[in-house]
C-alpha cells in the first residue's frame, strides 16, 4: 500500500497544477476577447469615419499586424457589418449595421417616421390615412392624414379604439402571439354596430385570415357608413409594430375598392418598416 501513495500524490498534484493553469488561461482569454471586441468596433468607427478603407490601413490605424486586421475585419464581413468595394477592393460599412441601427430606430416616435409617408398615399388615395399601434388592449392612433377627398374632419390621433371593431386594430391582434391573443379574445367584445364580429371563435377565424391575407378589412364594424383596410408594419427582426389603415365613407370606398387599395397601402408600409430597420429577404 505504501507503494501506491506517492503515485497518488503525484495524481492529485498534477491535477491542481492542471486546474490552476486551467483556470489561469480563462483569466487570460477575457482581457484578450474584450481586446478584440474593442478592436472590432474600432474597425467600424473607422469604417464609418473615413467612408472606405484598406487593409493596411485598419492595421495602422489600430496598430496591430495586417493578419490581425485582416482577421478581424474577416468576422465582421461574415456577420454583414462590413463589405468589400469589389474584388481585393477597400472595405465599407455593411448594411447589417442598419439592422442593428433598426432595433434603436425602432424605439423612436413611429409617428415621425410615418406622417411623411401617411401624407403621401393619403394624397395619392384621396382618403385618410392613419397609423396605429397596440396598448393595453387597445389600438392607439398615432398618425393621421387627410386626402382631398376625405369628407370626416375627425382627428383619431391620440383616439384609443377597439382592436376587434377596426381593420387597423385586427393587424394587431392577427400577429400577436398566441397566448397574448387568446388571453384578448377572452374578454366581453362590445358590439358598435350590427356588423361588429363578437363571437370569438368568428374572429379568431378571421384573424388566421388576415395573417395569411396580409391585410384586414372593416366593413361597418365601428361606425356605420364607414369602410376601411389596414395592413402590418414591421419593425426590426420582423415583428408587426404597428399597423396603416386607409378609410372612407362607404359609398366611396367600396368593397372592391377597398381590395385595390391593398396594394399601395402595402408598398407604403413596407417603405415604413424599413425605415424601422425590417428588410425582407
Amino acid at each position: 500500500m505504501r507503494n501506491q501513495e506517492p503515485t497518488n500524490a503525484v495524481s492529485i498534484n498534477t491535477v491542481s497544477t492542471n486546474t490552476a493553469s486551467a483556470n489561469t488561461a480563462s483569466v487570460n482569454a477575457a482581457p484578450s476577447q474584450v481586446q478584440s471586441v474593442d478592436r472590432a468596433i474600432s474597425v467600424l468607427e473607422i469604417l464609418a469615419r473615413e467612408g472606405e478603407a484598406g487593409i493596411t490601413e485598419i492595421s495602422v490605424e489600430l496598430g496591430v499586424h495586417k493578419s490581425t486586421a485582416s482577421r478581424l475585419v474577416s468576422v465582421l464581413e461574415s456577420r454583414g457589418l462590413v463589405e468589400q468595394l469589389g474584388e481585393r477592393g477597400k472595405y465599407a460599412i455593411g448594411f447589417g449595421i442598419v439592422r442593428l441601427a433598426g432595433a434603436a430606430t425602432g424605439r423612436m416616435d413611429i409617428a415621425k417616421l410615418g406622417r411623411q409617408t401617411c401624407q403621401t398615399l393619403a394624397e395619392s388615395l384621396g382618403e385618410t390615412v392613419n397609423i396605429a399601434i397596440v396598448d393595453d388592449g387597445v389600438a392607439i392612433n398615432v398618425s393621421q392624414a387627410r386626402g382631398s377627398a376625405a369628407i370626416s374632419t375627425q382627428n383619431w390621433t391620440g383616439q384609443r379604439t377597439p382592436l376587434h371593431a377596426t381593420s387597423s386594430g385586427k393587424v394587431l391582434l392577427a400577429f400577436m402571439n398566441d397566448a397574448e391573443r387568446r388571453r384578448l379574445l377572452r374578454r366581453k367584445l362590445d358590439q358598435y354596430t350590427p356588423r361588429t364580429t363578437v363571437e370569438p371563435t368568428d374572429l379568431a377565424i378571421e384573424l388566421d385570415r388576415v395573417v395569411e391575407d396580409g391585410y384586414a378589412v372593416c366593413f361597418e364594424e365601428l361606425e356605420l357608413g364607414m369602410h376601411a383596410v389596414a395592413v402590418p408594419i414591421h419593425g426590426p427582426g420582423g415583428a408587426v409594430v404597428a399597423a396603416m389603415s386607409a378609410s372612407g365613407p362607404s359609398y366611396r370606398l367600396s368593397k372592391q375598392r377597398v381590395r385595390q387599395i391593398v396594394r399601395p397601402l402595402t408598398e407604403a408600409a413596407t417603405e415604413l418598416s424599413a425605415q424601422l430597420g425590417f428588410y425582407q429577404e
